[in-house]
């Protein structure tokens, strides 16, 4: 049996319960949404939980206002929302006849675009909070051996069920059934009938493009479809958290800037069982290599630290930054470099003096931090993180 782990959104979670009717929980299917709220669900005296995959749980929806009107008090867990959204009208109405806050906590597979109704008749009512898999400050919990951690979920992503596998070999079986399972039954239920052979070929050419900027019209004519019906399959994709699109900085300097966004398979486990990727030699010889490891970091930075703004940043003539984050006037420079050695190019110099940027910090998978400039350094992932939050501790 494995440990729980703690997630770092548990405590914004039993903040917001205090402080709105209903918190939705968004995230990927097996993600730890479920254990998430179990945890949160068993610490609250006769609250109420119903899978809605669950065919006896859904018949006591038959005549939702009724049961729910009944479990008035309680916190009531409805998983799986995605599957009957007819529920957020009864919602809306048992919560406005009754402005108590921390009544329903409900949980997604889908982007709150997708769940259209929740964000039109609970609008008021609801605050969202996305969950993605394990991020590095999280699994770092677990395993005692920094490098080791970081190495297992570099490979295998922060899916629980594969980062915490027993073996590799396992991580990569139970990868690979999630991307099937996802294609063939979790897509058609959110009503899309795409066929999953087509669906699936644009996921794997997208992690051979995985960091690199997207071009539609390329993708379209390899797979025989409209570049608009690709832009439709990678919204779709977006939207049930398995894609992310970083769209690029604009600068008001006078050159000429690339402006087509950059497109990753969120997760590195699922970006490397799409490319067959098995084990970490395996990886050390892909070219996908480098832009694996830009994915982690990018996914991770983006995830830790929601109220930032995350952009890339490239000109036509090569000066370029992989991520750039901005709050407020605050703006850090961020370059990905796989390498214990990391050196960076003549364009990352020239980015940082394009748009006047004083911090700058180059993340590698090393073991200890040191300067290459005065407001430039090279450190990991971890050690950037909680250098952040330090400062930012330090300001408020």
């Amino acid at each position: 049996m494995q440990t729980y782990i703690r997630r770092n959104l548990h405590t914004y979670i039993t903040t917001l319960l205090r402080e709105f009717p209903a918190v939705a929980i968004l995230g990927p299917r097996q993600c730890g949404k479920t254990t998430l709220a179990h945890q949160i669900v068993k610490k609250r005296a006769r609250a109420v939980y119903l899978d809605l995959e669950r065919p006896s749980d859904l018949r006591k929806l038959d005549d939702p206002e009724l049961y729910l009107g009944l479990q008035k008090g309680r916190l009531v867990c409805l998983d799986e929302i995605q599957r009957k959204t007819d529920l957020f009208p009864v919602l809306r109405s048992l919560i406005d006849d009754d402005r108590k806050n921390g009544r329903f906590l409900i949980l997604g597979s889908a982007s709150r675009d997708l769940i259209r109704q929740s964000s039109e008749t609970l609008a008021g009512r609801v605050a969202f909070v996305s969950l993605t898999p394990f991020l590095l400050s999280e699994v770092s919990r677990r395993f005692k051996n920094p490098w080791t951690c970081l190495l297992r979920l570099w490979l295998r992503g922060g899916f629980p069920e594969s980062v915490l596998s027993g073996s590799d070999e396992s991580s990569m079986r139970w990868r690979q059934n999630f991307v099937q399972t996802f294609l063939e039954r979790d897509i058609p239920q959110l009503g899309f009938n795409i066929p999953a052979k087509t669906l699936q070929r644009l996921w794997q050419m997208l992690a051979h493009v995985h960091g690199q900027q997207l071009n539609s019209s390329r993708l379209g004519e390899a797979i025989g479809v409209s570049h608009t019906t690709i832009r439709s399959y990678i919204d779709l994709l977006i939207q049930t958290f398995v894609v992310r699109e970083l769209f690029p900085f604009y600068a008001n300097i006078k050159k000429r800037l690339v402006k087509s966004p950059k497109v990753y398979v969120r997760d590195s486990g699922i970006l490397h069982a799409l490319l067959d990727i098995e084990t970490y030699d395996s990886l050390l010889g892909h070219p996908v290599y480098g832009a694996s490891w830009e994915g982690l970091v990018v996914e991770n930075l983006i995830s830790e630290l929601p109220d930032w703004k995350p952009f890339y940043f490239r000109t036509a003539s090569g000066a370029e930054l992989d991520l750039i984050l901005t709050k407020g006037r605050s703006r850090l420079a961020v370059e990905c470099k796989a390498s214990s050695a990391p050196e960076v190019t003549k364009g990352f110099w020239s980015a940082l003096r394009d748009l006047d940027i004083k911090q700058a910090w180059i993340i590698a998978p090393v073991k200890e931090s040191y300067p290459i400039e005065k407001h430039v350094h090279v450190c990991n992932l971890e050690t950037f993180l909680k250098s952040l939050k330090a400062s930012r501790r330090s300001t408020t």
